[in-house]
């Protein structure tokens, strides 16, 4: 009979945006923490909301959810950042260290926009630019290639407003400046515009987006974690 031997697990952190409580505190979500590259930038914010008021933060709590439960199925290990959708923070700077921390193969942070320029729509994938580390060159711009790829197969249009491509290298971004694992923010897309308002506040939009998202990350770790 062959023998097989385990596997070490690839560890994936997800950082779902913002949180629910965050309104409730600005006493320390507006508390200035580093962000990399010499600068400042306040702890968290509370994040967008459709028109008609679905919130950022829950958006980005349930496909992060939907996200980790598509991973762990396929043997990945899953952190998040934060415990719950109901909380306070963490700081920017915080989620970049569990990140850290864990050693991630991949850390994915998962946003909704709230642009209000006529006809805005479409979803765009940052990373740290220009690179501070080692992780934040090559890794860092081939997951960001993997989850816009993902996105595309899910059919969802790349962002006619922000970055070029469906990619967006970023300079001010703290999570992503902090990170020392290769790590993206994805956008899914802008809140305000109603056709994309619709998909991300319908259950089936939501996993949609999920499903896209893990693929790209699974595509990611085949290649560069050994998956």
């Amino acid at each position: 009979m062959a023998s097989s031997v385990a596997r070490e697990p690839v560890t994936v952190v997800l950082d779902p945006g913002h949180n629910g409580g965050n309104a409730r505190r600005p006493d320390v979500i507006n508390a200035p923490v580093p962000a990399g590259r010499g600068e400042t930038k306040p702890c968290n914010t509370t994040g967008t909301a459709t028109d008609r008021g679905y919130a950022e933060h829950a958006f980005n709590w349930d496909v992060a959810q939907r996200v980790g439960s598509l991973l762990e199925a396929q043997g990945v290990r899953v952190v998040y950042t934060r415990a719950d959708d109901t909380g306070v923070g963490p700081c920017v700077n915080e989620r970049a260290a569990i990140g850290n921390r864990a050693g991630a193969a991949a850390v994915v942070s998962i946003h909704a926009d709230g642009a209000t320029s006529a006809g805005a729509r479409g979803f765009h994938v940052a990373y740290s630019a220009p690179p501070l580390n080692a992780a934040q060159g090559a890794p860092s711009v081939e997951l960001a290639e993997a989850v816009r790829s993902g996105l595309l197969a899910g059919d969802f249009p790349l962002s006619n407003y922000l970055g070029s491509d469906g990619l967006a290298p970023r300079d001010d971004l703290a999570g992503l400046n902090l990170s020392e694992r290769p790590a993206v923010l994805v956008e899914c897309g802008n809140m305000r515009n109603a056709a994309e308002a619709a998909t991300m506040s319908s259950v089936d939009g939501r996993a949609r987006y999920a499903t896209a998202i893990a693929s790209g990350v699974v595509a990611f770790l085949r290649e560069h974690a050994g998956f």
